[in-house]
């Protein structure tokens, strides 16, 4: 981030023990406040105004996560209708807004109210705890659950809070990588997964990512399933395998499923079990402890031996 010099202000005051982790803060005081303190622990800086209402939703949350992290963390609030050149220099567009400070210096913010749980993940980076991981569970629990309801945008955003708040989480990486592939962007997909480090490539969410990405690239030019969907109320087998490969395409593995279920209950031998062996792909690609991968194989079970 840009290089901020701040020259001293006031004097030092008496701190009472109840004022040293959390205080109200002015232009003038700003290096005894923030820039000095900063040297030993991390600072953050909360720019407010008393008219603002998302400052008074977050005023107090931050507060109370401050608190809790015993000292590890300050905080500084600063009523920017009062004191707005340290503002003016941060070029604060919008309030509230919130700037953590290391060595003198700005390392991390956010802009707006944000949820108890985020603030916290904030902080623990901040402050080397790392982030919450029964927080970040839930958020990729409910990232799949959108995933797999059809809801991309709704996924797509919760794996993208999972890995902001853990940039190294290789299940939030890949579930993000399946949200592009969902939208046909299999060069975003890529890049994402670009992301995951490389002591982590292994995770079995990134393989069946990688699997799923060069099932999808293989597939490019299958077209839009939209535009191929009737294939399934036909008995003609090279159209249902264009319909399948159209849903690989976008990532659509439990539609593919189906397709290529319905395939082999019609014709278990067509083209040498071709049907069979791209489900098997399929359920690669989506993963072992999948949904589409536990049921599409029960499904094929009940086929084979029936």
């Amino acid at each position: 981030m840009t290089d901020f010099t701040f020259t001293a202000g006031s004097q030092p005051q008496p701190q009472s023990d109840a004022d040293v982790l959390v205080r109200d803060g002015t232009d003038q005081s700003f290096m005894d406040d923030v820039i000095e303190p900063s040297k030993e622990v991390p600072v953050l800086v909360d720019f407010w105004a008393p008219w603002c209402g998302p400052c008074r939703q977050l005023g107090p949350a931050i507060e109370n996560a401050v608190r809790k992290a015993g000292g590890k963390i300050r905080l500084v609030k600063i009523n920017i209708d009062e004191h707005n050149q340290i503002a003016g220099r941060l070029q604060v567009k919008s309030i509230p807004a919130v700037y953590a400070f290391r060595n003198g210096q700005p390392v991390d913010g956010f802009m707006g109210a944000l949820p108890e749980s985020q603030i916290k993940d904030f902080i623990a980076r901040l402050t080397g705890d790392g982030p919450d991981a029964e927080a970040i569970e839930a958020l990729l629990k409910r990232a799949q659950e959108c995933l797999d309801a059809g809801d991309i945008g709704g996924a797509a955003q919760d794996f993208a809070t999972a890995a902001q708040t853990d940039p190294e989480n290789p299940a939030a990486i890949a579930g993000l990588a399946r949200c592009y592939m969902a939208g046909g962007e299999l060069e975003q997909a890529r890049a994402a997964l670009a992301h995951v480090p490389e002591d982590k490539r292994s995770d079995a969410a990134v393989q069946g990512v990688e699997t799923a990405l060069a099932l999808a690239e293989e597939t490019a030019d299958a077209g839009d399933p939209d535009d191929l969907e009737d294939s399934t109320r036909t008995d003609d087998p090279d159209a249902c395998l264009r319909l399948a490969r159209a849903y690989i395409s976008r990532g659509a593995l439990d539609a593919a499923s189906e397709v290529l279920l319905g395939m082999i209950a019609r014709d278990r031998e067509w083209k040498n079990g071709a049907a069979k062996a791209l489900l098997l792909r399929v359920f690669d690609a989506a993963g072992a402890a999948s949904q589409t991968a536990k049921t599409g194989r029960r499904k094929l079970s009940s086929i084979l031996f029936s």
